[in-house]
């Protein structure tokens, strides 16, 4: 007799609309797969992580944005956020990749991809053109953490 076990990969997405409301909904969202998934000690940060690109998106174009969680077979989980901004900004860019700004110690913000550029094992993005007809266009930022 052969034991059928779960599989250790899975992936889940999810659109989002361009509304204020979307980083908080992503972060509940990875919030209940993870602890779904029984991966609740990553949670935190891929949660964090998360919201700080969902919040760029929203912030910095003026379209929907999509989510997509993968857990990779060797344990590691994988956040890719799309949007229609074909921009790609530190520190997601090609090798040798700029570093983020420092913040000045009074903005209210600026800090979001430095919490990716420290807590992400690593991270990236890919420009996927700027068709404003070609629904594809825009672009994928991801970052991976260990779990």
């Amino acid at each position: 007799m052969r034991t059928v076990s779960p599989s250790d990969t899975w992936v889940y997405a999810l659109r989002l609309p361009h509304d204020p409301r979307a980083a908080r909904v992503a972060r509940m969202t990875v919030r209940s797969v993870l602890a779904s998934h029984g991966r609740a000690e990553v949670s935190e940060t891929v949660e964090l992580l998360t919201s700080e690109m969902v919040t760029n998106s929203y912030l910095y174009t003026n379209g929907p944005a999509s989510l997509r969680l993968t857990a990779l077979a060797d344990g590691r989980l994988r956040v890719g956020v799309w949007d229609s901004d074909p921009r790609i900004p530190a520190p997601f860019g090609r090798p040798p990749r700029d570093r983020v700004p420092i913040a000045p110690v009074d903005a209210d913000r600026g800090r979001g991809l430095g919490l990716v550029e420290e807590y992400a094992d690593c991270w990236g993005g890919v420009s996927l053109g700027d068709g404003s007809l070609d629904r594809r266009a825009g672009k994928l930022l991801w970052f991976e953490v260990s779990g």
